[in-house]
């Protein structure tokens, strides 16, 4: 069995949770199911539109398709063993538990600062053992120095933390994916911490 292929098996049992797929949570979700993720919790109400495809996984044909739908399309079309759920509705802390209670780790991908800081609080309060990746400051282009990732206890925080007025900086594809890569690849730490070593 190659590295890869040991890895891949220790993500096909794993669950991670996707609150919101747009560009940060569509990204997000392809990476891990590119490495191996066996299952796969994906949230939102939104619809595709042509604004979003300069930094969204989705495609020009899915425009006017849910995006958790139009998601599981492009997520199986990677790995079609895949376990996608998804679901079309708005998070709220009425069902954040069950839609994320049984993941390993839940990823933050909301557009709006004010969803983020109740989904935090929320997460905090109900499962403060479960690692919780945001996203935050993900707007413009160049200045690569100041993306990050800030940790506190299972709260992890990735992008450059800064709030932009968005008619002002907008959001483009590198930025955008750089941090759901931050995210996408904080999540495999966290999935893979405890793999078994290889034998020598």
């Amino acid at each position: 069995m190659t590295v890869i292929q040991n890895i891949a098996s220790h993500l096909s049992v794993k669950k991670a949770g996707i609150a919101g797929a747009g560009g940060l949570g569509s990204n997000v979700a392809a990476a891990l199911v590119r490495s191996g993720l066996g299952h796969i919790v994906i949230a939102d109400y939104d619809v595709v539109t042509e604004a979003n495809l300069n930094r969204q996984f989705f495609f020009a044909d899915q425009t006017g398709q849910r995006k958790v739908d139009a998601l599981r399309e492009n997520l199986l079309r990677i790995n079609n063993l895949a376990d996608v759920e998804a679901h079309a509705c708005k998070v709220t802390p009425r069902n954040a538990g069950s839609l994320f209670g049984s993941c390993d780790v839940v990823i933050e991908a909301f557009d709006l600062a004010k969803e983020k800081k109740w989904f935090a609080e929320w997460m905090i309060a109900h499962f403060p053992f479960k690692p919780l990746i945001m996203g935050s400051g993900i707007a413009g282009y160049g200045s690569l120095e100041t993306l990050r990732m800030q940790r506190s206890g299972n709260l992890y925080i990735c992008g450059d933390q800064k709030e932009t007025e968005q008619k002002l900086v907008p959001l483009l594809a590198p930025r955008v994916i750089m941090v759901a890569m931050m995210q996408a690849d904080l999540a495999l730490e966290l999935l893979l911490k405890d793999k078994p070593l290889p034998e020598p």
